[in-house]
């Protein structure tokens, strides 16, 4: 079992040019389109998070029901569902404004432990910024890292929800003890301030920055660096390309039994090389479509592990 701990929210997308555009809501969050990645690509999943009783909610929770994803351990509440408005700019690129005062989402509480089973736990995005929930899933990934289960972060930068820039830095510095796989777009590196040796140095046992449409470079404890390029598509738009990664990170490490800090530092050029290549051609099919849309298994068939 991975366990996917985080919001889901649903994403206002323009249907056109201009501020007035007609909006589609569409389900999202990165922790959540993570989850339903795991679920499309066939990883036993189970989402973490607290959702609204209202419309949106249950149709979140369909959406991963429908994924095979387990939602049984998901924590509901009245408060409205968190609503986030896309911007797509040129190349596709998404930025978003969010709506999150008395959301449901940030009201999540640490459960008293993981399901049975579980083999890694995934986090990130605005999940771990807006309070009270931030602390309870810090304090879920301290606990977890404590107990031996593989934990993967993606901080997903929203700077408009930080507050303080450099609170939130480091914060997500004194995470690092606690991270076995830390992902981020090279965005995300840049606002964060440091460099993979630092980060590694700090806990992690491999860190991913991706390249948008350049790849993917994976820098590990060794001094290795593993880098390959990005898959050729027609972009539609990049919502939801990261969270695909993460998930086919987790994924090909579960299917190759290395979602271990041991495991991870074993890999080797040739197992890196080809979780990359597994990861970048499954961003590769979601930027090819509208939306947060992961691939199903049977679309990347021919990608080897």
């Amino acid at each position: 079992m991975i366990v996917v701990a985080g919001e889901a929210l649903i994403d206002l997308v323009p249907q056109g040019p201009g501020a007035l555009a007609d909006l589609r809501p569409a389900l999202g969050g990165g922790p959540y389109n993570t989850a339903v990645a795991l679920g499309r690509l066939g990883s036993p999943t189970a989402f973490c998070s607290r959702t609204s009783r209202d419309a949106f909610g249950e149709a979140l929770l369909d959406g991963l029901r429908r994924a095979g994803v387990d939602v049984s351990g998901v924590q509901r509440g009245p408060e409205p569902t968190t609503l986030a408005v896309a911007t797509i700019g040129d190349g596709g690129s998404a930025a978003y404004s969010f709506y999150v005062d008395g959301t449901a989402d940030r009201l999540f509480t640490a459960p008293a432990a993981l399901p049975a089973g579980t083999r890694a736990v995934s986090f990130g995005t605005c999940s771990l910024v807006l309070e009270p929930g931030a602390s309870a899933y810090e304090e879920l990934m301290r606990t977890a890292a404590a107990q031996g289960v593989f934990t993967a972060l993606d901080p997903n930068v929203r700077p408009g929800l930080i507050p303080d820039a450099d609170a939130y830095r480091a914060r997500f510095r004194s995470w690092l003890p606690s991270v076995s796989l830390l992902k981020m777009s090279e965005e995300d590196a840049r606002w964060l301030g440091g460099d993979p040796k630092e980060w590694l140095a700090a806990g992690p046992s491999a860190v991913v920055i991706t390249h948008g449409g350049d790849g993917l470079s994976a820098f590990t404890r060794d001094g290795g660096v593993h880098t390959v390029p990005g898959e050729p598509v027609d972009v539609v738009d990049t919502i939801g390309a990261g969270d695909t990664v993460n998930a086919a990170l987790l994924h090909g490490l579960a299917v190759r039994d290395a979602l271990s800090p041991e495991a991870l530092d074993g890999l080797g050029p040739a197992g890196w090389s080809e979780l990359l290549r597994f990861a970048a051609r499954a961003a590769a099919v979601t930027c090819s479509r509208a939306g947060a849309e992961p691939p199903y298994a049977h679309e990347l068939a021919d990608a080897r592990f």
